[in-house]
């Protein structure tokens, strides 16, 4: 399994240039591919193959007077880009024939200086390496600082350096971990929970306990409304407005990184006590269109699930997702009899049936562990077989306890 292990990077202010460099050379390499595909298309002609963008636009442009620059960077960087530019173009016409799944795709865009995140990839053959003493050493860049919060559990096959829109840098390293070595790490359990996610605790378990949700995002307003009207009041292209900017960003992101912190906390505990879980699969991107909206984006429930997902694949673990029409704050979590629909405003009722006092949300996570075929998990049944493949993610410096952090 492939992840992704994000460490902070401190670069000097030379090595900044170089980086700010190497990241133009790349988007130039890369909008070439774009602009050479679409000259292609209005005139008719098939697409021009990877190894002849190769050619023209990093080979033979470094000879020219206009792309002479390109010599400035490392070549790996600027093959990457062009093997981004491909992957951007296949992803969009497998959309449009329906082979990939989600939302369609739109075709491939020109990049900007001025977009939020600028980023470039190290592969093997770049001689990129970790040093004795702990610095990440880059092609043509140099020996950068890192801030490591936890080793690394194999060796790296790629490096990818991102500044992001608050100026911030990281080395996100691809690793390729051990199935057996996980294993090992994470225990067996007998246990099994449902999961109800809200808005007013983030996460009710079938076990009666109840997550305040932290609301990182409503927190953070006062100041964040402070710094945007600041920046409004400052006049564009200025310095004092990129300050502002910056500010702005720097804010957004702290809430963002919280957030984060509380995700893969969460995560990991309910990952690490259970070994299935039942979570209802919600239609984000239908309540994000409601009055409730910020608080929606404020909760994150889609970043927590995508959690839950790669760190069951990768433990051993069981996650079922059950549909979103599934009734389960109408159904008597002890009878069974559904009671119908209620309002939002109702947070607990009895049932008609038999008389139980339901708390709502707590009754929903028990009809969700219910409906996933779980609930007799803690009677000695075995676990529903089968776990759902993880996606690729970016994950944090945060997760289950390592070995000794890396000097």
């Amino acid at each position: 399994m492939h992840l992704r292990y994000a460490f902070r990077l401190y670069p000097e202010p030379g090595q900044r240039t170089a980086l700010a460099r190497a990241f133009g050379c790349a988007r130039v390499v890369y909008n070439d591919a774009v602009s050479a595909r679409e000259d292609a298309r209005k005139a008719g002609q098939p697409f021009p193959k990877a190894g002849e963008l190769s050619t023209r636009l990093i080979t033979e442009a470094k000879r020219t007077v206009e792309r002479s620059w390109l010599g400035e960077v490392s070549a790996v960087v600027l093959q990457q880009s062009l093997r981004d530019a491909e992957s951007a173009y296949r992803n969009f016409f497998a959309s449009l024939k329906g082979d990939r799944k989600g939302p369609k795709l739109g075709a491939p865009r020109f990049k900007s200086r001025k977009d939020a995140r600028q980023s470039i990839r190290f592969t093997a053959n770049a001689r990129w390496k970790i040093t004795d003493s702990g610095q990440l050493d880059l092609p043509k860049i140099g020996a950068v600082k890192v801030k490591w919060s936890r080793t690394l559990p194999a060796t790296p096959t790629s490096v990818t350096v991102i500044k992001d829109s608050a100026g911030r840098f990281f080395a996100s390293f691809v690793i390729d971990t051990d199935p057996a070595a996980d294993a090992t790490r994470m225990p067996e359990s007998d246990q099994s929970i449902g999961i109800d996610l809200g808005l007013t605790h983030f996460a009710v378990l079938s076990t009666g306990e109840k997550i305040d949700s932290p609301r990182f995002l409503r927190r953070a307003e006062k100041k964040l409304k402070k710094a945007q009207r600041e920046l409004s009041r400052k006049r564009k292209g200025s310095k004092n407005r990129e300050k502002a900017r910056l500010k702005v960003a720097r804010a957004h992101a702290k809430v963002t990184d919280a957030r984060k912190e509380f995700h893969h906390q969460l995560s990991t505990r309910l990952i690490s006590e259970n070994q299935g879980i039942a979570v209802e699969s919600l239609s984000v991107a239908g309540l994000a269109r409601t009055r409730l909206a910020k608080s929606v984006h404020d909760a994150g429930w889609a970043s927590f699930v995508n959690m839950l997902e790669y760190k069951a694949e990768r433990y051993g673990r069981t996650l079922v997702k059950i549909g979103r029409f599934e009734p389960t704050s109408q159904v008597c979590s002890t009878c069974g009899v559904k009671d119908g629909p209620k309002p939002l405003t109702i947070r607990e009722w009895t049932c008609t049936a038999c008389g139980t006092l339901h708390d709502r949300d707590h009754n929903a996570a028990l009809n969700v562990k219910t409906a996933a075929g779980l609930a007799v998990t803690a009677c000695g049944a075995p676990i529903r077989p089968g776990a759902i493949p993880a996606q690729r993610e970016e994950t944090g410096s945060h997760g289950f306890p390592t070995a000794n952090r890396a000097a």
